[in-house]
């Protein structure tokens, strides 16, 4: 239980603003597979070829892609409210249109409207949700979180649902629902601030300087053509109903979601981000190439099984793109996203067209070279990734600060186990003579398309201050340390830091609740146990089973007795 966890609302008791936000949120991720199982309906009922129909997913990517070099500029602008408004307004305009069309040019051109609505809804939708809930940004994050799951989950049932009876009723279905979500914004979302600081047109493409952002923009782009190879082209070699479409691309969305949210960051804790996306991208290369070889019922499982890879490839792609380089998260975020989207400009077109000229067998295979292409672009420029090139727990080295004798590092969090956290702290350096460094890790969450900060710089501020007090009240020297990083790499920058320092004792509260980190990313106590080095001590210390009981060690909300842990 969190420190707050007392006097703070359930994730789920959020004001109408938000619950309104992610409805429209669910709707705008449903159309990244909505179309899969209509595609052939379309063609049939526009007497159109694949390679033709295709194009629905061409023009929506192309017209995203390239406004994700907009969006930051008109958002800064603007304002999160009104961003909002005008791309859900265009999704309802565009999506309406499509299911009028009458020949599939014109289908192809309300498509890329769409996907103009949607570069403006979700590049502003998280911002919203963070700054209009309340329970932290946790709660808001695992909504935004939720709402994405449930689109790409849900986005091909409602397409075979509505398509069953007509392709076109998908579009006026996606049409109505928008429309509802944006009522429901402009009722009950307040004006949101503009940003302090306004983006240039320039930003994203000027971020591309840097050599490693290139580096994972382009690994991406790779990758995203293997991406929607499966998303685009598969439904055709499928030949199935839209209902078995449906289905199949259900499972494949809800792998991309479990694989994105709790599988990558469990794995980027224990590998370093080349040599998981190798395996991860090699093993995909793998997988495509059987698809092109087995009957169509392995190729539906292959589409499933896809979405797990899909899941942790996003995850960690987007890591090392808002993380690797010095420029602002939104900036880096629009580089790295209208470089990788191209391969949705590419892809959705070349696959059937490939497969047109020269089979089926050569479109997963040009799909394989390009998932392996992805991969070897990481690791031929690994010395570009700063961090994210290195083995999981062997930083760039450093001669340690201060003597390694009796320094104590005293892991605080807010929660109720701070207070056993530094008695067992002040015992320890009481034993040793030394000093108590209490270290507090700010985390960040990242998931498949974003990522924001679990933690206010003012709440990060206040439980340093309440431990450096608790220690001083002890009689003991002590000093703070603040560290921003991942809740994915909490653990190995724990750990890093204690090496630098040259600490001899490292006391950690377990279970560490930290709202998500247990659930999504597994115990940060048990990553420090397995992962430390044998010249470190390791304290874990239990959370008290009565947060209320001031023998067990209160929430450092709450006072605690002065010369505690003696």
């Amino acid at each position: 239980m969190s420190a707050n966890s007392a006097t703070t609302p359930h994730f789920l008791d959020q004001p109408r603003a938000v619950w309104a936000t992610a409805f429209a949120c669910v709707v705008g991720f449903m159309s990244i597979g909505l179309v899969d199982p209509i595609l052939t309906s379309i063609a049939a009922g526009l007497n159109a070829s694949a390679s033709q129909v295709s194009l629905l997913f061409t023009s929506y990517f192309f017209v995203t892609s390239v406004m994700m070099l907009l969006t930051g500029f008109v958002s800064s602008r603007l304002g999160g409210r009104k961003t909002l408004l005008l791309g859900a307004a265009l999704i309802v305009v565009f999506a309406g249109l499509a299911g009028t069309s009458n020949s599939v040019l014109a289908l192809v051109l309300y498509r890329g409207g769409w996907g103009l609505g949607n570069a403006f809804f979700v590049v502003t939708a998280l911002s919203v949700i963070v700054a209009a809930s309340r329970g932290g940004t946790a709660s808001a994050i695992l909504l935004y979180e939720a709402a994405l799951g449930l689109g790409i989950s849900a986005g091909p049932l409602v397409g075979a649902a509505l398509g069953a009876a007509s392709w076109r009723y998908p579009f006026f279905g996606t049409a109505t629902l928008m429309a509802i979500g944006f009522g429901a914004i402009a009722l009950f979302l307040p004006e949101q601030p503009k940003p302090a600081q306004k983006t240039s047109l320039s930003a994203p493409v000027q971020a591309l300087g840097h050599p490693g952002l290139l580096t994972v923009a382009l690994a991406a782009m790779f990758y995203n053509y293997a991406f929607f190879t499966v998303l685009a082209f598969v439904p055709f070699v499928l030949q199935m109903s839209a209902y078995a479409v449906g289905g199949i691309f259900f499972g494949w969305g809800l792998l991309v979601a479990i694989f994105s949210v709790i599988v990558a960051p469990r794995l980027q804790a224990r590998f370093s981000a080349p040599a998981l996306m190798a395996g991860c991208l090699v093993l995909f290369g793998v997988l495509l190439v059987a698809m092109g070889l087995m009957p169509r019922w392995a190729v539906a499982v292959g589409v499933i099984l896809s979405g797990a890879i899909s899941g942790i490839c996003n995850t960690v792609f987007t890591e090392m793109a808002l993380e690797v380089s010095n420029a602002p998260r939104p900036v880096a975020s629009a580089g790295y996203n209208f470089l990788r989207w191209f391969a949705g400009v590419v892809a959705p077109f070349a696959a059937p067209t490939i497969a047109e000229h020269w089979g089926v067998e050569t479109t997963f295979v040009i799909a394989a070279l390009a998932a392996v292409a992805a991969p070897a672009v990481l690791l031929l420029r690994r010395q570009t990734l700063g961090v994210f090139g290195q083995a999981v727990g062997h930083g760039e080295a450093a001669a340690p600060t201060v003597p390694a004798a009796g320094l104590v590092v005293a892991t605080v969090d807010g929660s109720a186990s701070d207070a056993g956290v530094l008695a067992r702290a002040i015992d320890k350096a009481r034993a040793g003579a030394g000093e108590v460094l209490v270290l507090h890790v700010q985390m960040r969450e990242v998931f498949a398309e974003d990522a924001a900060d679990l933690e206010e710089e003012g709440r990060a501020a206040a439980i340093l201050d309440r431990s450096l007090a608790t220690v001083r009240s002890a009689g003991l020297a002590v000093r703070p340390l603040l560290i921003k990083e991942s809740a994915a790499r909490a653990a190995e920058a724990v750990l890093q830091e204690a090496e630098r320092l040259g600490a001899a004792v490292l006391v950690v509260g377990t279970p560490h609740r930290h709202d998500l980190t247990d659930l999504v990313h597994g115990s940060f106590a048990s990553a420090i146990e397995r992962a430390a080095p044998s010249g470190l001590e390791v304290v874990l210390v239990a959370e008290p089973s009565d947060a209320g009981d001031p023998a067990s060690g209160k929430s450092l909300d709450s006072s605690v007795p002065e010369g505690a842990g003696l």
